[in-house]
């Protein structure tokens, strides 16, 4: 791949602990990934970005780090880790890891060593320690897992978490932490890495005065005002000595972002030049299946993000948020929604995020026994939020055994997979016409090759329907049209070659018959 891969890459999330276990302990692994490898390769994706594998005690799935230079136990060894790197990269993958740089594991050494010291110590001031007023806190954060985001100490201060309180705020004003991280960074490139995903981007530097916010469900109002913990502007200085570090590696390294921001044009400002190389889409995420508002987000994305040279980016489901297919309606009208929403998301400009997953066409998993729930919302919301685990099962690969692949048959695990999730394995669905696996395989086969699609910055809207969502990309003497259908009535639109379509649909004449929830790629 060329130096400049990712400005239009695909790239497939593996949430570590669901994605294969390759020891039969129920947990997916390294080992696990590496022995996968071919399906991905197969599968027609660029790169493949790993969640958080790094020693820690799981209180968040890993994103509580206790060692950022090693792994965890139940997830392999460095060795496994240079392994993979190295394996990846035979097949032709690049590797993207999951960095986590907003907080640590309350088990770091530095927070063992914050908790022996004294107020005022160098020890803690690695993190935010501040005294609180009488028995309140020093303001009125909230955790984004719900609750306070202050816990207090026996000597009477407090820490700020704007997560668990397992996950305790570093304090990024500190010299320390940022060449503690500029290290971190070398460690992991060293080995092989081709990237960093940044965990909470958007955090790390708190407004000065640490003023109050003066409301209440405060994880809901990143999008729609500033909030004086996130999307600060200190970070960007952040994101600048990063890049220098990336930047030393040939061919150079990239940073993404996990970056909410009330607008496209606050999201811009982290992929400046001389900051991070893409950041996630997360407008384009929350955008439901609404011709207009689908129109619109892709446009202002369009507009804002090229402006500073970067490509947009675009996702539709990752491990925090309810898969697509649910989120878009849920069973069968949902699966078709989600399946006419790939090739809208693959015809786009720039580059593609997936999840494991969706190209098996997997719902959310809305009825998990309240026992087997680990993710920390769920506590800290008094029992009342499910959290996140729904969308962090454990993939099918098989149609039968106890595990359906994902492990050892014998095995147990993490988190129970649906009985139905047998005929959405990788066995089931590979070969079969009209699967989504195969969908999927024959979209992002066609992307790579068809010179229309991938990397641009801009799409040609044609005229069509209010419900119907029909642009055009032209390169190389050649122009694709994708179009989909999110009205409820069959659309019209001119015949030509079919190169792929997510369902059925009908030829009248000069015309194309495309049903609801549709969606087709044609060269005219």
């Amino acid at each position: 791949m060329a130096g400049d891969w990712w400005r239009d890459a695909v790239i497939y999330q593996v949430y570590v602990r669901s994605f294969a276990d390759g020891n039969g302990d129920g947990i997916g692994d390294l080992p696990g990934i590496r022995s996968r490898l071919p399906y991905l390769a197969g599968l027609g994706v660029d790169a493949l970005w790993i969640t958080p594998f790094y020693t820690s005690p799981m209180a968040d799935g890993g994103y509580d780090v206790a060692d950022y230079r090693d792994v965890d136990p139940t997830l392999g060894t460095l060795d496994d880790a240079r392994g993979l790197v190295r394996a990846a990269h035979e097949q032709g993958l690049k590797v993207i890891v999951d960095i986590v740089p907003n907080h640590t594991s309350s088990r770091h050494e530095w927070f063992r060593q914050a908790l022996r010291s004294a107020p005022g110590s160098p020890e803690r001031d690695r993190y935010l320690f501040r005294e609180g007023t009488g028995d309140a806190p020093p303001n009125d954060w909230e955790s984004v897992f719900g609750g306070g985001a202050w816990t207090r100490l026996p000597d009477g201060q407090w820490y700020l978490h704007l997560f668990d309180p397992t996950q305790p705020d570093l304090n990024w004003a500190n010299p320390q932490v940022r060449d503690e991280f500029h290290d971190v960074l070398r460690f992991w490139l060293d080995l092989g890495v081709d990237g960093f995903r940044i965990d909470v981007a958007h955090g790390m530097v708190k407004q000065d005065g640490f003023p109050d916010v003066g409301a209440q469900e405060q994880h809901k109002l990143l999008e729609t005002r500033p909030l004086p913990y996130f999307d600060q502007d200190g970070v960007h200085e952040i994101y600048r000595e990063w890049r220098k570090v990336l930047d030393t590696y040939d061919p150079p390294r990239i940073g993404v972002a996990e970056a909410w921001t009330a607008t496209a044009e606050r999201l811009a400002r982290y992929l400046r030049p001389d900051e991070l190389h893409q950041a996630f889409n997360f407008h384009y995420l929350t955008t439901g299946w609404e011709a207009r508002a689908l129109r619109e987000v892709v446009d202002h994305s369009l507009t804002a993000i090229p402006a500073v040279g970067a490509p947009a980016t675009w996702v539709l489901s990752n491990h925090d948020v309810h898969r697509h297919a649910t989120r878009y309606g849920g069973g069968p009208a949902g699966v078709r929604r989600a399946r006419a929403a790939i090739l809208l998301m693959l015809a786009l400009p720039g580059s593609v995020y997936l999840y494991q997953g969706e190209e098996l066409g997997l719902e959310e998993v809305l009825d998990l026994p309240e026992e087997v729930l680990q993710d920390p919302m769920w506590e800290r919301s008094g029992y009342t939020d499910r959290g996140r685990d729904g969308c962090r099962v454990p993939i099918p690969w098989t149609r039968g055994g106890s595990a359906l692949g994902f492990g050892a048959d014998g095995s147990t695990p993490w988190l129970p997979q649906p009985e139905a999730w047998s005929e959405l394995s990788v066995e089931a669905q590979t070969g079969a016409e009209g699967s989504t696996l195969e969908l999927y395989r024959g979209a992002l086969h066609t992307r790579r090759e068809h010179p229309a699609l991938g990397a641009g910055d801009a799409v040609d809207w044609q005229d069509s329907e209010p419900e119907v969502l029909w642009f055009s990309r032209t390169a190389a003497g050649r122009t694709l049209h994708c179009a989909v259908n999110l009205g409820p009535e069959p659309a019209r639109l001119p015949a030509g070659t079919v190169l792929l379509a997510s369902g059925e649909y009908e030829v009248d004449g000069s015309d194309t018959l495309l049903p609801t929830d549709t969606s087709v790629w044609w060269e005219a």
